[in-house]
């Protein structure tokens, strides 16, 4: 969207092996297939790499810094415990008709075409392909019974058009993670995010799930951080996102 291509590396280094520069012999291979890629799909168009650093200080931060790489964007991880969790229910300003179903396949389409409308003004977002959304809503990770989509029904009794949702997925056993939080522009500011959220934080604690967990930008332009904590999530560490720009050849 800001007119450069985009390439995301993410990875790590065993405890035992870390500082025998295997981090820096994977990231010159991963650099060089990320130029050859962009000069593939992209050619002529200048790119960035990204590359999570996690908190000031980390190994991981300390070797992009001495490749070249700048921070760029700040994180939060935040999660929430059953004892401290405040549900927001069904908003006054919401549409008469407006209900949460939760995910299903047959709202594969309406969900992604809302996401990348959802995400166009956030940083780092790139609209996601029909290929890349099924990627993620099919993967084994994702837990489509507990993430949830509002709808609004449209002049009849069949509900077509997508509001808001949440999508939720599962990496840590036990550990519910939501993975993505978006509303219509034109439905912003009507409690839409914080009554989908509680539903589904709600029904995940209500099937045993013992934490929910989800990670923020923390300069987002919708505020998210604020809507999470009044739910009763809680900083549990930040991170960073280091960036460099590389020129087409």
């Amino acid at each position: 969207r800001d007119g450069r291509g985009r390439v995301s590396i993410d990875g790590g280094i065993a405890p035992e092996y870390r500082r025998r520069g295997h981090g820096s012999g994977i990231m010159d291979t991963l650099e060089s297939r990320a130029a050859e890629k962009m000069a593939e799909r992209l050619p002529k168009i200048d790119f960035t790499i990204d590359v999570w650093g996690n908190a000031a200080g980390h190994g991981a931060g300390a070797m992009a810094r001495s490749r070249g790489y700048e921070p760029a964007r700040y994180f939060q991880d935040m999660s929430v415990l059953p004892d401290n969790f405040r549900p927001r229910g069904r908003p006054v300003a919401a549409y008469g008709d407006a209900r949460l179903v939760a995910y299903s396949p047959s709202l594969s389409e309406p969900v992604r075409l809302l996401d990348n409308e959802a995400f166009a003004d956030h940083w780092g977002s790139t609209p996601k392909s029909v290929n890349e959304w099924a990627a993620m809503t099919e993967s084994r990770s994702f837990r489509g019974a507990y993430s949830q989509v509002l709808l609004q029904a449209d002049g009849g009794s069949v509900p077509t058009t997508a509001l808001c949702y949440v999508l939720a997925a599962e990496w840590v056993p036990g550990e519910l993670y939501i993975s993505r939080v978006g509303t219509a522009r034109s439905s912003r500011g009507r409690g839409y995010a914080a009554w989908a959220l509680s539903k589904a934080v709600q029904t995940a604690f209500d099937a045993g799930y013992a934490k929910v967990d989800l990670s923020v930008d923390a300069q987002s332009p919708t505020g998210a951080a604020g809507l999470y904590r009044l739910l009763g999530f809680e900083l549990v560490r930040q991170g960073t996102m280091y960036r460099k720009i590389v020129r087409a050849r």
